[in-house]
């Protein structure tokens, strides 16, 4: 199945670590390519260390991409993180779960041709569970999916002023 979670509130990338978890849990085998994020240290990344079955790729610069004027480095690490996903799908021996993390957020700012993601979608084997996070998540994708779930701010402790904390946000 192809799982989008998509919407304006935290907890996609979340929720989609959680979902990897349930996976490994049973014995499956988990990959995931970022889009956009590129800083080593955040958690999910080190937990590949400590996670067997778990495969973390990052395709972003370590600071944040200036959405309204991405640099040329921007569009090649998105291609080359889709060309990755490709491999990866089109492997041997593919993941039990997939996970293209922040792909929503890539297609949205033009980084990812959002035909080139539903080509893609549609070329996984349906042994592979595919999940794509990030907000803005385009008509055609949520059209494609078998499970949306957009995720809707009540409340968060931004609004209050407080950090990012190690952990939770990152």
């Amino acid at each position: 199945m192809i799982h989008v979670y998509t919407g304006e509130g935290k907890g996609k990338t979340t929720a989609a670590f959680g979902l990897a978890l349930r996976f490994i849990g049973v014995g499956g085998r988990v990959e995931v390519v970022q889009f956009m994020k590129g800083r080593k240290e955040v958690g999910e990344f080190q937990a590949q260390k400590k996670v067997k079955g778990l495969a973390v790729h990052q395709f972003g610069r370590p600071d944040f991409v200036n959405l309204l004027s991405p640099k040329k480095i921007d569009f090649e690490l998105a291609e080359e993180g889709l060309k990755l996903a490709r491999k990866i799908a089109g492997g041997k021996s593919p993941p039990d779960l997939l996970v293209l993390d922040e792909a929503n957020v890539a297609m949205h700012y033009c980084l990812l041709s959002t035909r080139e993601v539903l080509a893609f979608m549609k070329s996984v084997p349906e042994s592979v569970e595919l999940v794509l996070t990030g907000r803005g998540a385009p008509k055609e994708i949520i059209l494609a999916a078998d499970l949306v779930t957009e995720m809707r701010e009540v409340a968060h402790p931004y609004r209050k002023g407080a950090g990012a904390r190690k952990g939770v946000e990152y």
